[in-house]
């Protein structure tokens, strides 16, 4: 027997114990239903610094704003959930996007403010990151910073 013999069985087999010890997969479920600690009827807004910008998304819409363009651009999403988060889709403008809200505790780094969730947004070839609320999950910190 060569060591090519050898090889392949034990790889096969290193590779599927391995696969078996793995961690389970994380599901998506497409309705939204699965991360269920942002109601659908809920408004979320998010915001991110450097550069600025901001969403809101309600009834499957989102605006997307930033100081170039302060008015926003209005574009329709679909909302996707998984089990530790909760994500939308859409295109803006022709390029994709992709919104993900996950909890956890986050700052926007300029002010006193603590967020209940933290975003990230891929639009087109670009990455932001920020910060989320909701209506019913506001932040907490000054007003008005």
């Amino acid at each position: 027997m060569t060591i090519n013999q050898v090889s392949f069985p034990v790889t096969a087999l290193l590779l599927i114990g391995l696969n078996a010890c793995g961690p389970a997969k994380q599901t998506i479920d497409p309705a939204g239903d699965t991360f269920a600690a942002v109601a659908p009827d809920e408004v979320i807004t998010l915001t991110g610094t450097e550069p600025f910008w901001g969403v809101r998304i309600a009834d499957g819409q989102a605006n997307y704003a930033n100081p170039d363009h302060p008015e926003g651009y209005d574009f329709a999403v679909e909302r996707f959930a998984g089990n530790n988060g909760l994500g939308f889709s859409g295109t803006m403008e022709g390029a994709t996007v992709t919104i993900t809200l996950t909890p956890g505790a986050c700052s926007d780094g300029m002010s006193d403010r603590t967020y209940p969730y933290v975003a990230t947004i891929a639009l087109g070839d670009e990455t932001l990151r920020g910060c989320g609320y909701t209506d019913r999950q506001p932040f907490t910190g000054d007003a008005a910073p």
